[in-house]
């Protein structure tokens, strides 16, 4: 019989392991967005309520900001590195945003500037430390500056909150356009400008080539250190961005804002397909691992589960969704 089924095999001029190949590459693929269909199939099935309109659209918006810091910290990832800091840089770009703007005066647009260039500057100094200090890795810098930048914003502040934003600044992640949420729109915008950049120029296929090999890429005549810098300071910019829709979600900035939001960031580009290793990793990916974030804990909500428990669920899918990058990274060395 196993010679039949080889001779079956053979004439049918279909090769086991190709085709053993084809899955592993279509679950590489897909497999996020397999596992997001699987999560929202079970949730509508236990909780009539999750397949709702105004539940989709709170799903989405809230997403945005997490799809935000994500996709800035997809590119540290995508060069075999990381950035721990962006929730506090988070934190201090909107508390430098309130005490400017609310207590000084400042005009709201140059305000919502200010938050995107205080979030790039903190992204750049971590991309300077990293380069120039030459530290044996972003872990260490980004550990430092997680401590420093949320340090500052207590300072600034007295560890109060602010409150009274203007509308133009509350705009983005207050309002809907029809039913959908500004803020979702404005990452579906960001999504598409980033996967440009890291697909169409020569700068996205550097940041693949340093997470692929680092040392390989610099004796490509890659500048490695030059991207890197790039790459820390759009991921503080992103951090910036993040800010701005959470100001318009609560109209205030705390000095606490942002507490443990890169461990979400950091499990949705995991999540999404990405791997720690460096150079694999797409921007469609870790969108699609936002919302698996965003949709496991809306479904924990509506079934009534406590916060406490929906932490533990978050850690245990960070926990499984690094275990499938190391066996896909074992995988890939057979």
């Amino acid at each position: 019989m196993k010679e039949q089924s080889n001779s079956i095999t053979e004439n049918s001029g279909v090769n086991p392991k190709e085709v053993s190949v084809n899955w592993r590459n279509f679950f590489k693929k897909f497999g996020s967005l397999l596992g997001l269909i699987i999560l929202s199939v079970s949730l509508a099935i236990l909780s009539p309520d999750f397949l709702q309109a105004d539940n989709i659209m709170n799903v989405a918006r809230q997403s945005s900001i997490n799809a935000l810091l994500a996709l800035g910290m997809l590119l540290p990832i995508l060069t075999a590195g990381i950035d721990l800091s962006v929730g506090s840089l988070l934190a201090l770009a909107i508390c430098s945003t309130g005490i400017f703007v609310i207590k000084w005066g400042m005009n709201p647009i140059l305000g919502i500037l200010l938050c995107l260039a205080i979030g790039a500057l903190g992204g750049w100094l971590n991309g300077i430390m990293l380069t120039k200090l030459k530290l044996p890795h972003p872990f260490i810098s980004t550990l430092g500056t997680m401590n420093i930048f949320r340090g500052i914003a207590l300072i600034i502040t007295g560890a109060s909150p602010i409150f009274g934003f203007p509308t133009v600044i509350n705009y983005v992640g207050n309002n809907d356009l029809g039913i959908v949420p500004i803020s979702f729109i404005l990452v579906i915008l960001i999504y598409f400008v980033f996967h440009v950049f890291l697909t169409r120029t020569s700068t996205g296929r550097y940041i693949y080539a340093i997470g692929s090999n680092k040392e390989a890429a610099r004796l490509a005549g890659i500048p490695v250190d030059k991207v890197l810098i790039l790459v820390y300071t759009l991921s503080g910019l992103m951090a910036g961005l993040a800010g701005l829709v959470l100001i318009g979600r609560t109209n205030s900035a705390s000095p606490i804002a942002g507490l443990s939001y890169e461990l979400d960031a950091i499990a949705a580009v995991i999540i999404g397909g990405a791997s720690f290793f460096g150079g694999v990793g797409t921007v469609w990916g870790t969108l699609i691992g936002a919302l698996i974030i965003a949709v496991l804990r809306n479904g924990l909500n509506l079934l009534g589960t406590t916060s406490d428990l929906q932490v533990v669920v978050i850690g245990i899918v960070i926990i499984a969704a690094v275990y499938v990058d190391v066996l896909r990274q074992r995988s890939a060395k057979k």
